[in-house]
């Protein structure tokens, strides 16, 4: 069996992936223990990342699977190619990030003691220190979410690993959110929100590593990505609310979390003045779109809910209710 999937989605980052690429042939020369494979999925690219991509492959001593998912959206893109893994555990990383030379053997360190579903994500450094300090993840210690706790930013898709076992409980992504969607972000909380439904434990383990080169320098770029952030988690309170009490929990602490722009201010970065006010206003921004889509879809989860698909074993194929459906399966460049 193979020990380890290597997850990357891509679009148009065809400048970019040498590097992300070049890191990933490093780590696995430094794990000749173990058997790992690389699932890359082209989301729609318009640049010659698709050739490079073929390129870079031919002369891969390990195996790697490229698959196209023309439709946008990273949460697509990442169902399209968790039906192709293979692994005990899969990992998943971006296409701006480069893995550090030791990933898969601290990787595979990390869940060594592993016996049941489980959910553990890795360090995610500034690749750049003229970028501005988003999205990443630097604690230098093991964590683990307690049941009560919001997910979001806990741990993070950049770096995030699991058993395939978590996977097929949990089910796909949610493909309304995420970039590329019409819910922009969260599609990896929204994972981890399901996780925690199902006791399945997530855990934050330091030794794993990634640099992230996001190239995000204006501020003006890192507010927008905050906001996204924020209209996300919004959106996914509107969508958990009904089922869990967890929800309302979270929503009465954004609401307390505003006297903290006063008592206790946080800046994380210059075009917001008042973070919490910030936040708290584009959740509700994002709370009111999911609703207002949900009343034209006829249902708050009206619609195909990928979430609510499960893996048929063995296959490139998911169950959604009582339907199977092979949308999810594309035909590789193989």
């Amino acid at each position: 069996m193979t020990d380890i999937s290597l997850l990357l989605c891509t679009r148009d980052r065809a400048g970019s992936l040498a590097a992300t690429l070049a890191s990933i042939d490093r780590a696995i020369r430094a794990a000749p223990h173990l058997t790992i494979e690389v699932v890359i999925v082209d989301n729609g690219s318009t640049d010659d990342a698709a050739d490079r991509l073929a390129t870079w492959r031919k002369d891969r001593p390990f195996p790697v699977h490229l698959l196209a998912e023309p439709r946008p959206g990273l949460a697509r893109a990442r169902n399209t190619g968790l039906a192709r893994t293979m692994g005990r555990i899969v990992a998943m990383t971006d296409d701006d990030c480069v893995l550090h030379t030791d990933y898969f053997g601290a990787l595979a360190a990390c869940f060594a003691d592993v016996t049941g579903p489980t959910i553990i994500g890795g360090r995610i450094l500034l690749g750049d220190p003229r970028d501005i300090a988003v999205t990443v993840k630097l604690e230098d210690h093991p964590m683990i979410a307690a049941a009560d706790q919001f997910p979001g930013g806990f741990v993070m898709g950049a770096n995030l690993a699991m058993t395939a076992d978590a996977i097929a409980r949990i089910g796909a992504f949610d493909e309304r959110f995420g970039a590329g969607a019409r819910f922009v972000s969260a599609e990896d909380t929204d994972f981890l929100f399901r996780a925690q439904r199902q006791n399945i434990p997530v855990r934050y383990e330091p030794h794993f590593t990634v640099d992230h080169h996001h190239g995000r320098r204006d501020p003006g770029d890192a507010v927008k990505l905050l906001a996204g952030y924020a209209f996300g988690d919004g959106a996914l309170y509107a969508k958990h609310l009904r089922h869990s009490p967890r929800i309302r929990g979270f929503i009465v602490k954004d609401l307390r979390d505003v006297m903290k722009d006063f008592t206790a201010p946080v800046t994380p970065c210059a075009g917001i003045r008042r973070f919490y006010l910030f936040s708290l206003r584009h959740k509700i921004m994002g709370f009111l779109a999911y609703v207002a889509a949900a009343r034209r879809l006829g249902g708050i989860n009206a619609g195909l809910d990928p979430s609510r698909c499960r893996n048929l074993p063995g296959t490139a194929s998911w169950r959604c209710g009582g339907t199977r459906t092979d949308a999810l399966l594309h035909r590789s460049r193989e």
